[in-house]
């Protein structure tokens, strides 16, 4: 693989996935899902933590962006290094990004000890993860496009030929539009965009 094709896209899971694993008596549910951002990943939590207020723990691991270093990593209370860092060698197991896994545990009155924790939040991860199609995706940098309501429809004509995802649109007499573009065709949409003389503005 070549660098420059290296930073035009990005290996992630289709969609959600759960999947249950049993350790005697303990129940370990994993819930696997591609995220964008850690404020998508706190709203899966807060609601996975409201779905299963009696679970014992509910630990996780994610990792966001290309260049490998946002990730994170939560033994929710399990001994140091049993779940959390098991949970994300899985997801890099798979080479993938904007992902994350969180497992929920129903604690079954046997203690497992560390090897035991370590091989059930592993394995439960990896259930997860098998049972959904890993894709390739674009990687966007977000901009935002100011332009005239009567350039509506050539703006929009050329997000649409390059695939650009629209994050919102304000249509009034001034537009505004929230998209992410291609990285890989960003010179030619940013050309486009400028012919039309509309303001263009990267989103920090």
């Amino acid at each position: 693989m070549t660098p420059a094709t290296e930073t035009t896209f990005y290996y992630t899971i289709e969609k959600p996935s759960v999947e249950e694993f049993k350790e005697r008596g303990s129940k370990f549910i994993a819930y696997a899902f591609p995220i964008e951002t850690v404020d998508e990943f706190k709203k899966q939590l807060q609601q996975l933590k409201k779905e299963h207020p009696k679970a014992v723990h509910h630990c996780f691991a994610y990792r966001l962006g290309t260049d490998g270093n946002s990730f994170r990593i939560n033994d929710d209370g399990e001994p140091s290094g049993t779940a959390g860092r098991p949970i994300l060698a899985q997801i890099d197991s798979k080479s993938i990004t904007n992902t994350a896994i969180i497992v929920v545990r129903y604690f079954g009155g046997t203690l497992l000890g560390v090897p035991g924790l370590i091989n059930a939040y592993k394995t439960a991860s990896t259930l997860a993860l098998q049972v959904v199609p890993v894709i390739q995706k674009q990687l966007e940098v977000n901009y935002s496009i100011h332009f005239d309501y009567t350039q509506m429809n050539e703006v929009m004509m050329v997000m649409k030929q390059y695939s650009c995802t629209i994050i919102s649109q304000e249509m009034q007499l001034f537009c505004l539009i929230k998209a992410g573009i291609a990285k890989s065709r960003l010179p030619e949409v940013l050309y486009l965009l400028k012919e039309l003389q509309v303001d263009v503005e990267k989103i920090k």
